[in-house]
């Protein structure tokens, strides 16, 4: 996230004040919130799951599935919305994705998802915001 320029850039004080602390600690210094504990989690209307930090769209309702993991899962972001990065914390190496406009850590993608892609984006709620449609 660091040695990347993107679209939308704050400093850090400006992020902090844009975010929660939950938040920040999430999408700035690529924190794990508890699982089980985002209303997103049981959000079922249709609309699109947007990224916290910039309002950029991420994913549609449509592709949002209950994973049983705790987090939000979903299995195709919006074209172009997301970017990814190897992630070797924590002893293992995974995929970690974050908003392709802001840079903010989302969480990670797995290959143990549902057809059609098999991929699970598990996402942290506390990073999305939704906008109902309509």
């Amino acid at each position: 996230m660091a040695d990347r320029t993107y679209p939308v850039s704050r400093t850090d004080a400006e992020w902090r004040q844009r975010l929660t602390a939950d938040q920040y600690a999430v999408m700035r210094q690529h924190g794990t919130e508890r699982p089980g504990s985002c209303a997103l989690l049981y959000e079922k209307r249709p609309g699109v799951f947007t990224c916290a930090g910039c309002d950029t769209p991420l994913f549609n309702n449509t592709v949002k599935f209950e994973s049983g993991t705790g987090w939000p899962s979903f299995t195709t972001p919006i074209p172009g919305a997301l970017g990814e990065t190897v992630d070797r914390s924590h002893g293992m190496v995974r995929t970690e994705v974050h908003c392709g406009t802001c840079g903010s850590h989302m969480g990670h993608v797995f290959p143990d998802g549902p057809p059609p892609t098999g991929l699970r984006y598990c996402i942290n709620g506390v990073a999305l915001n939704f906008v109902p449609q309509g």
